[in-house]
């Protein structure tokens, strides 16, 4: 059996999160979101790891 995730681990991870990243919501239709999913899987990545890496290629093209 794998290790269990205790709620020390929980409250470490929460703590990081509050402390050094920040979250950005979009909307999309439902269409362009099964579109984008389907390019992440294809990619094997997840969709949030995809959409992060589109970004910074755009950004490191200007």
């Amino acid at each position: 059996m794998g290790a269990k995730y205790t709620e020390a681990q929980k409250r470490a991870t929460m703590k990081y999160q509050k402390e050094n990243t920040s979250l950005i919501g979009i909307r999309v239709s439902k269409e362009k979101r099964a579109l984008y999913q389907s390019e992440a899987e294809k990619a094997g990545k997840s969709l949030s790891a995809f959409i992060i890496d589109i970004v910074d290629e755009k950004i490191a093209e200007s």
